[in-house]
């Protein structure tokens, strides 16, 4: 059979059995997204005071992180495999657009994934276990191995510690908001200095954020009755993304002076809960804010490992990355991505947020681009979720999120740029690199359809529509080849 990673015949085995449900989803895409409100503080101060943060974090899930979600969740349903924004990519404008997606938001989820173990360390410190320099770099490696060995034993370990985390990360600022009741005032919610307000902060952290909506879709293979169960868990994850943002801010601004919207960076929030509870409070948020971070790298490592293992089962990267362990999970996609993450863990905080921003937005322009020449190009594709608007209204929800990425693009440094050309450079070469080892048979490739299949546009607009159909039919049925421990596949790239 052609398709996805496995061999055998079809209808010998069953279909293999997919660990996601509706709650685990929702906080495996919370933590894609949010994980909490450790590291809104420093929009505060980017801000200048209250005021825009508030108003950044009302409005912005609107008119950013609604257009997205509801992007992920009609293409989720209507493509739902592990290659998810790939797939949609490719299947609006071919093989070559979609690798480079691909390829460059990969990079920026392992940058993102890259801050994580450092962040852990971080927290851990200011609460008072500082290690020294040698310690922290070993410290940081074995963080790294102990959460990738999590993910490579199995995505339902991974949902249900995700549950267990959102849990305890959030519940000590349920204990913050009761205590600074209070004591707020709600004139201190219109604070703002416009001599302190800092535009690329303040962008880059507001979306950084509120961004990665579209990742939890590279496990939409993963989840059972998809097309049910991914809508049902974008809408949950928006609500509680939202509310775990405003209402710890609302509380720690409302209820400290104005005047410290100076003090607020990364981490501050333990501040808070010391000014508002007492020492118990503050190290409660530490430790919330430590165990966050590890469900931060761990739903970010199964998004970036699975994709890789979507983009396997495609043909566009060397079939051992489709291959899964005994536990169901991509093991040499789960190394490659740990490896990435450990090159990268010794950069800044700083140059990490604003490089993995503009590659993600290089990205994400592709998915909107291939959303709405979707809707125009094929809008009878079967969409068991579609959002309740026409293709000229579908369009018309891009732009604000389009305006966004261009002003956070428009704020990056010349060095962002260099490097985010470079990333997309290496991305070009990669592509017409494996596409030459195809031709050479050195490395095992899957075919799961003709080459010309996977062109996503051509002259006929009933070419157009068999071409989308092919990736649709080719992916699903890789999607339901039952797993092996260490499979091998059996169909080569000729």
């Amino acid at each position: 059979m052609t398709g996805g990673g496995g061999g055998g015949i079809e209808g010998e085995s069953p279909p293999r059995r997919r660990p996601l449900t509706v709650l685990p989803l929702v906080a495996l895409i919370f933590y894609d997204v949010s994980g909490g409100p450790f590291g809104i503080e420093d929009s505060v101060r980017a801000g200048g005071g209250a005021l825009l943060p508030l108003l950044g974090f009302l409005v912005l899930p609107v008119l950013w992180s609604l257009p997205e979600a509801l992007i992920t969740a009609e293409l989720a349903s209507a493509f739902p495999t592990n290659a998810g924004y790939v797939a949609w990519v490719s299947a609006a404008f071919g093989p070559t657009a979609a690798f480079l997606v691909g390829f460059t938001k990969w990079a920026s989820g392992t940058l993102d994934n890259a801050l994580y173990p450092v962040l852990f360390l971080d927290y851990l410190r200011s609460g008072g276990l500082a290690l020294p320099g040698p310690l922290r770099s070993l410290a940081v490696l074995a963080l790294t191995a102990a959460l990738t060995y999590l993910n490579y034993r199995g995505l339902h370990l991974v949902g249900l510690s995700a549950l267990f985390l959102t849990a305890f990360s959030l519940s000590p600022f349920v204990a913050l908001t009761a205590l600074a009741i209070p004591k707020i005032r709600p004139s201190r919610w219109l604070a703002v200095n416009p001599k302190a307000i800092d535009p690329r902060g303040y962008f880059n952290s507001m979306f950084w954020n509120l961004n990665y909506w579209d990742k939890a879709s590279t496990l939409a293979g993963e989840v059972d009755e998809p097309r049910k169960t991914f809508p049902k868990a974008v809408f949950g994850a928006v609500g509680l993304v939202v509310g775990a943002y405003l209402i710890p801010l609302l509380a720690g601004t409302g209820a400290l002076p104005s005047e410290t919207a100076a003090e607020w960076t990364d981490g501050f929030f333990s501040e808070v809960g010391q000014r508002i509870g007492g020492p118990w409070l503050r190290v409660w948020i530490q430790a919330a804010a430590a165990m966050s971070n590890m469900g931060l790298f761990e739903a970010e490592m199964s998004s970036d490992s699975f994709q890789l293992l979507g983009m396997a089962e495609m043909g566009m990267i060397p079939a051992i990355f489709a291959r899964r362990s005994r536990h169901g999970t991509p093991t040499y996609s789960i190394l490659c991505s740990a490896a990435g993450v450990v090159v990268l863990s010794f950069m800044s905080f700083q140059e990490i947020i604003e490089f993995l921003n503009f590659l993600y937005g290089l990205g994400m322009l592709a998915v909107f681009a291939a959303f709405v020449k979707l809707r125009f190009k094929d809008p009878d594709l079967p969409r068991p979720y579609r959002i309740p608007l026409g293709s000229k209204g579908a369009a018309a929800m891009c732009v604000p999120p389009v305006a966004l990425i261009a002003t956070v693009m428009c704020l990056a440094t010349a060095r962002t740029f260099v490097v985010s050309g470079a990333v997309a450079a290496a991305g070009v070469a990669m592509y017409f690199g494996l596409e030459h080892l195809k031709t050479t048979g050195w490395v095992e490739f899957l075919t799961p359809v003709p080459s010309d299949s996977f062109h996503g546009s051509s002259s006929s607009a009933d070419d157009d529509t068999n071409d989308l159909e092919d990736v649709r039919a080719v992916l699903l049925a890789a999607d339901n080849v039952p797993a092996a421990e260490e499979e091998v596949p059996t169909s080569k790239a000729e």
